[in-house]
C-alpha cells in the first residue's frame, strides 16, 4: 500500500546506499535496472531509522532535470552529501562550491574558472605524460604492480600538486588526506591515521556520505585529515602571496577584474576540495576503466590497434566506472518528479551510476564500447551549475595515461581478484594486482 503522494506506508525493502553492495560487487545495477523500470523515484529508507528517508532518483532524465533545476532542487538547504548536517556546521560547509546555490555559485565558480581555462589544462600535458610515464618506470621492470597504489592513485595526486605549485614529495600526503576523507564507510581506510594523531582537531568540514545522523560526522572520519589540509592550504596560501607563480593557487589568490579574490577560509576549502575531488574522480576512473578493460579485452584491442579512439575512451571509461556514485539535493518547495509529488525539505539523491546505464538515454548501455559517440553520460554530473569543474582535465589525465599504458604495456592482464572500497559514495577499487611483462 502507499499514500497518496507515492510514498509506501513502509520502507521498501530495495536497498542501493549499503556500503557493504558496492565493497561486494560494485553498482548493484539489478537493483538500479529494478527501480528504472519500476519506481525510478522511489523513496527509500534511510541506514538511520531516527531521520527520515530519502527519493532516489535513478533514471537519466529525472537525474538531469534534479541536477538543472538549482532553484527548486538545493545544495546549500541542507548539503550536497548523503548525511544529515547539523544547522550549525551549515554555516561553513557552504563556503564551500559544492554546498552553493546560484547566484553564489555562479560567482564563485567565475573566480575558480580562470584556474582550469584550456590554456591552463592544455600547459599540463606533457607534463601529465612524464608523470604518466615515470610511474610505468618504477614497475616497468618487475612485471607485476598494484595497479591502484601504483598507477592510479598517484597521477592525479601528482597533478594536483602541479595544479597547486606543491612540491611533488606532497603527493603522499594527498594521497593519505583523500583516503581518510572519502573512506569513512572502510574500516582500512578510516582506521589509516597516523599513530597519535589527535581526533578532537580543528573544525573541518566533513566528507562524509554513508549512514545519516548519529554521532559527529567530524568523529567518525577524517578530522584530522581535514585539518591537517588545512593547515596546508594555509601555508600555500601564504608562500603563494609571498611568491606568485603561474599556477591555480596563485590564480584564485588574486582579485578577479571585479575586485574579488577568495578570502583565506574559502581557499582553504576549495583546496580541500580539490584533493578530495582531483584525486578520487581520476584515480577511480583509472582504475575502474583498467578492470573494464580486463572484463572486456576486445575493447582494449581495439585501442591497440587504433590510438584515435583515445578520443573517445575517457568518457566511456567514466561512464563505465562512474566514480561518483550519488549526490544529494533538498527540495526547496513542492513539486512533481518522475510522477511522485516532492515535498518541500524532502531528501532527493541522485544516482549516477544508475542514470549510467539507463536505456532509454544510451544505446545499449551494458556494453562496454571505446568508441561510443556521442556518450551522453553523467559522470560528470548531470549538467546544471555543479557540472564538473575538472572535466577537461579529468579527460586529459585519462588519455594520457591509457595512451602510456597501451605503449608500454600493451599485454597487461589481472592477476587477483581486486578489492574494492567499502563506500556508497565513490565506486572505488583499494587494490588490483596486475602482471605484465617485464
Amino acid at each position: 500500500m502507499a499514500s497518496q503522494d507515492g510514498r509506501p506506508d513502509r520502507p521498501a525493502p530495495i536497498d542501493v546506499v549499503d556500503p557493504g553492495l558496492y565493497e561486494r560487487g560494485g553498482i548493484p545495477h539489478d537493483r538500479f535496472g529494478w527501480l528504472r523500470d519500476n519506481d525510478p523515484v522511489h523513496w527509500h529508507a534511510d541506514p538511520d531509522e531516527r531521520v527520515p528517508g530519502f527519493w532516489a532518483v535513478t533514471r537519466h532524465s529525472d537525474v538531469v532535470e534534479v541536477s538543472r533545476r538549482a532553484e527548486l532542487f538545493s545544495s546549500a538547504e541542507r548539503g550536497a552529501m548523503f548525511t544529515e548536517t547539523e544547522p550549525a556546521d551549515l554555516v561553513l560547509y557552504r563556503l564551500m562550491i559544492l554546498y552553493m546555490d546560484p547566484p553564489d555559485h555562479t560567482r564563485r565558480r567565475s573566480m575558480v574558472n580562470k584556474g582550469f581555462t584550456p590554456r591552463m589544462i592544455k600547459q599540463l600535458t606533457e607534463h601529465v605524460r612524464d608523470i604518466a610515464h615515470q610511474l610505468i618506470d618504477a614497475v616497468a621492470a618487475k612485471g607485476e604492480a598494484d595497479f591502484v597504489e601504483d598507477i592510479a592513485a598517484p597521477l592525479p595526486a601528482y597533478v594536483i600538486c602541479e595544479l597547486l605549485g606543491a612540491p611533488i614529495e606532497d603527493r603522499d600526503r594527498i594521497y593519505r588526506w583523500s583516503n581518510q576523507m572519502i573512506g569513512f564507510d572502510d574500516p582500512e581506510f578510516s582506521g589509516s591515521r597516523e599513530a597519535g594523531a589527535d581526533d578532537t582537531a580543528a573544525e573541518p568540514p566533513p566528507a562524509r556520505s554513508g549512514g545519516s545522523g548519529g554521532s559527529s560526522p567530524h568523529k567518525e572520519l577524517g578530522r584530522q585529515a581535514a585539518a591537517e589540509i588545512f593547515a596546508y592550504a594555509g601555508e600555500l596560501a601564504a608562500l603563494r602571496r609571498a611568491e606568485p607563480r603561474d599556477d591555480i593557487a596563485t590564480q584564485l589568490l588574486r582579485s578577479d577584474a571585479s575586485g574579488h579574490a577568495l578570502t583565506d577560509e574559502e581557499f582553504q576549502l576549495f583546496v580541500l576540495i580539490l584533493i578530495i575531488a582531483g584525486n578520487e574522480t581520476t584515480r577511480n576512473a583509472s582504475s575502474g576503466g583498467m578492470l573494464a578493460f580486463f572484463e572486456h579485452p576486445g575493447q582494449w584491442r581495439r585501442l591497440l590497434d587504433d590510438r584515435s579512439l583515445l578520443r573517445t575512451a575517457p568518457d566511456e571509461i567514466v561512464r563505465w566506472a562512474s566514480p561518483v556514485n550519488l549526490f544529494r539535493r533538498t527540495a526547496t518547495a513542492d513539486t512533481e518528479l518522475g510522477g511522485k509529488r516532492i515535498r518541500r525539505g524532502d531528501k532527493v539523491v541522485v544516482f549516477y551510476g544508475s542514470a549510467n546505464r539507463d536505456e532509454r538515454a544510451i544505446d545499449d548501455p551494458f556494453t562496454f564500447d571505446v568508441g561510443r559517440d556521442p556518450n551522453p553520460h553523467l559522470g560528470f554530473g548531470g549538467g546544471g551549475p555543479h557540472f564538473c569543474l575538472g572535466t577537461h582535465l579529468a579527460r586529459l589525465e585519462l588519455g594520457v595515461l591509457f595512451e602510456a599504458l597501451l605503449e608500454r604495456m600493451p599485454d597487461i592482464r589481472l592477476a587477483a581478484e581486486p578489492r574494492r572500497l567499502r563506500s556508497n559514495f565513490i565506486n572505488g577499487i583499494k587494490e588490483m594486482r596486475v602482471e605484465f611483462t617485464p
